[in-house]
């Protein structure tokens, strides 16, 4: 299960894990205008684990979600 928000600056994706025991914690994905964050509650630390990811490093995840085991590089946009 998944919900989408639309905020002022950011649109905000958060993944319920439904699967079989053990379940992980909800991951929530904010996408802002120059930036993509993926954050995630670590209970053994108590703390929120964040990563940022740029623009272009998201468009490489995208892609490379779909492609086979190897080394890609991805034409410049302008």
């Amino acid at each position: 299960m998944f919900s989408i928000e639309h905020e002022f600056d950011a649109t905000i994706v958060t993944l319920v894990d439904e699967g079989g025991a053990p379940l992980q914690e909800d991951v929530v994905v904010s996408s802002f205008e120059e930036c993509v964050t993926v954050e995630q509650f670590d209970p053994r630390t108590e703390d929120t684990q964040k990563i940022t990811l740029s623009i272009s490093q998201m468009r490489d995840l995208i892609a490379a979600v779909s492609l086979p085991e190897g080394i890609y590089s991805r034409p410049d946009e302008e």
